[in-house]
């Protein structure tokens, strides 16, 4: 009898290290993500103007040296811009939706911690200053990367007023952030959001460190002041520098050969890099994106993916509907992603003169028509 309460207290014993070390593993692999609803049902509500509101949220506007963040009052919109502006927004809207992709939101903010604020300048509140929409295609896999220009005039779906799309990422009384810019993602689109992850400036940092930095090739030797300089050429570069480059809107670009003087001060010509704009910095924020994915062609193991997962940890909030088992899955079948192959496109869009100077983006073309150009979509 003994004997048997022996081997009992023993198995006990053994069944509760191992629960205790499921636990720890639990905790120490698997990271605890921020997570927000993400609710289809509200989406439709905005979208179909249930819910209307005239509270913006508590956030403050952007104070920033960035003018392009400036709210339309401050671009002086006179009430015929406004009319036409409107008018062209009703023309291109979606009249049908668009179905067979999974689709993925990645949304990065613009707000900044004390570092970022050092190189990028301080800002109140937030808003989507990276919009990127990834649709797989359900049949053939096919990945295509539809960016929307931030500054890109919407008619809010909540308030009815014109506003840039970016400040739609913004938690109201129709719904939070990410529900809002979802639906006026729709409106213009006609795309479901399915998940979405958001990050802010300094997690975009961890993300480029947690896989050692990534490749950066440019024709000409650039910079921006004292944020970043990259060389002609191609060079691996850290989280701040690749930040510094993405959202950078006074890129210079080196004349002639470079200078430094015997005390180290750069004597060398530089000037302002042309046709740099909003458009320029999507460009560059596809190029990081791919270039993320092609970094995941080294991971060996599930353990590498997890242990990328934790060091992301804090860094996205994703909704609560998109689990980590299913990112760690997305992140493992990007292993043998073909990079060549990635769409990588642009909402259609026009620049539009106001009175006061100011140029805006409006849309030129309803989205349905531009992914059958583009070959993403069949007629």
């Amino acid at each position: 009898m003994n004997n048997i309460n022996k081997y009992l207290n023993k198995y006990t014993y053994l069944l509760i290290g191992l629960i205790v070390l499921i636990i720890t593993t639990i905790f120490i692999i698997i990271p605890n993500f921020q997570t927000e609803e993400f609710s289809q049902e509200v989406i439709e509500d905005i979208i179909e103007g249930v819910t209307t509101t005239s509270i913006q949220g508590n956030e403050q506007e952007t104070e920033t040296e960035e003018s392009s963040n400036l709210s339309t009052e401050e671009l002086k919109i006179s009430m015929e811009e406004t009319n036409q502006i409107t008018e062209n927004f009703n023309m291109f809207v979606a009249t049908e939706e668009i179905e067979g992709f999974d689709t993925y939101l990645l949304i990065g903010s613009d707000e900044r911690s004390e570092k970022i604020i050092s190189t990028r300048g301080k800002v109140f509140g937030k808003r989507a200053d990276v919009i990127i929409l990834g649709m797989v295609n359900q049949t053939t896999k096919e990945t295509t990367l539809l960016s929307f220009p931030r500054d890109l005039l919407i008619v809010n779906l909540c308030t009815n007023k014109l506003e840039r799309i970016n400040g739609t990422f913004k938690k109201n009384d129709c719904g939070n952030s990410a529900e809002n810019l979802a639906a006026h993602i729709y409106k213009i689109s006609g795309i479901k959001v399915n998940h979405f992850a958001s990050f802010d400036f300094e997690g975009f940092e961890t993300i480029i460190d947690s896989v050692g930095g990534i490749e950066i090739c440019v024709d000409k030797t650039q910079r921006e002041g004292y944020s970043f300089e990259l060389q002609e050429g191609c060079q691996n570069t850290n989280g701040l520098t690749t930040l510094n480059w993405v959202v950078s809107r006074s890129t210079e670009v080196l004349v002639g050969e470079k200078t430094v003087d015997s005390e180290g001060n750069d004597n060398s010509e530089w000037k302002p890099m042309a046709g740099v704009s909003d458009l320029t910095r999507i460009k560059r924020q596809q190029y990081v994106v791919v270039q993320l994915i092609n970094e995941l062609k080294s991971f060996e193991s599930l353990n590498e993916v997890n242990s990328l997962i934790k060091a992301l940890e804090n860094t996205f909030i994703i909704d609560e509907n998109l689990s980590i088992n299913k990112a760690a899955e997305l992140l493992w079948d990007f292993r043998d992603f073909d990079i060549t192959k990635v769409n990588k496109i642009t909402t259609p869009t026009d620049y539009l003169t106001l009175q006061d100077g100011r140029q805006v983006l409006v849309l030129n073309q309803s989205l349905y028509d531009f992914l059958i150009e583009e070959s993403i979509i069949d007629s």
